[in-house]
């Protein structure tokens, strides 16, 4: 059995400069992480703000031995966007994860990553980017195992390589309108960047107060984290072998470190659980997709052990 990996996705927020470097030299520091992900993957307009500083952030997550990915956006909609999707598949020096189709045509031919982003929910689709050159897919948070088993057997059989993310805000839409925008009255174009008021997520709550949904610029995200940490093993012997944590406000080091902890078997499923729930998140966790019942649900370790 393939050694299990962790990976950490792109930082879906709106996060200051300082804030992202320091994460980051956190997570190349402290973090049991095998390979991050890097770049822009909601708001073109929010780039600026950190472009210039990523050569000294992958220095430094390369100097403490994590790989690097390049994230693409996962909507394009205008010129800039697609040449600047064009430029950076057009790099060599690091590998590409596609979340957007304006980018298989420029990664065509060379070795690149599928991103969650681009939904690959059956054989067929996989098989149609693997012969254009997708060699690692990481699969839509809403998938539930037994698609993803089929999914990974696939994989496996195309030479490629499968990812499921197991920790964080699951992805659940993006628009070409900014609902966080216009939630404060403001329009798309003159946004003022609201959305870094809301560094992991904003809100949305039904008509009578329950929490629902959180807002993140264009994208629309579950309000609970998903959390796989009791599902790692059977993950396993699916021959799912990367784990995707979503950066957040939270101790991602603690996350990762209770993550690799369990994935390397020093903890069980019930252990790890425990020590992931004492977190303080702030929201509660889910794993409703991965058991194939609503979404938002959380069945606990303990109850998932007893009935295995």
């Amino acid at each position: 059995m393939s050694t299990a990996k962790l990976t950490l996705g792109p930082i879906l927020f709106r996060w200051d400069a300082d804030r992202k470097r320091d994460f980051y030299a956190r997570i190349a520091d402290e973090a049991p992480i095998d390979t991050v992900y890097l770049g822009e993957v909601v708001c073109s307009k929010r780039s600026p703000f950190f472009d210039r500083h990523y050569p000294e952030v992958i220095e430094r997550l390369e100097r403490a031995g994590k790989q690097v990915v390049l994230s693409t956006l996962a909507e394009v909609v205008l010129p800039r966007e697609r040449r600047a999707i064009t430029e950076l598949c057009a790099q060599t020096d690091y590998p590409v994860e596609v979340n957007n189709a304006a980018g298989l045509s420029a990664a065509s031919g060379r070795p690149h990553r599928i991103g969650p982003m681009m939904n690959v929910y059956n054989e067929r689709s996989m098989a149609y980017l693997a012969r254009a050159g997708a060699a690692h897919f990481t699969l839509p948070a809403e998938l539930p195992r037994g698609a993803a088993e089929g999914l990974a057997r696939t994989a496996a059989d195309l030479g490629a390589a499968t990812e499921v993310q197991v920790f964080g805000r699951a992805s659940l839409a993006v628009s070409a309108r900014c609902y966080h925008a216009r939630a404060h009255r403001r329009t798309k174009d003159d946004c003022q960047f609201v959305c870094g008021e809301d560094p992991d997520g904003m809100p949305l709550r039904t008509l009578d107060g329950q929490a629902m949904l959180a807002i993140n610029g264009i994208q629309t995200l579950s309000h609970s984290y998903v959390n796989l940490i009791a599902e790692l093993d059977e993950m396993r012997a699916m021959g799912i072998d990367h784990y995707r944590l979503m950066p957040h406000g939270v101790d991602m080091v603690a996350v990762a470190t209770i993550f690799a902890d369990r994935a390397a078997g020093r903890t069980d499923a019930a252990q790890a659980a425990e020590r992931i729930e004492a977190l303080d998140i702030g929201a509660p966790f889910s794993n409703g997709f991965w058991h194939g019942i609503a979404g938002h649900r959380y069945w606990p370790a303990r109850l998932h052990a007893a009935s295995t």
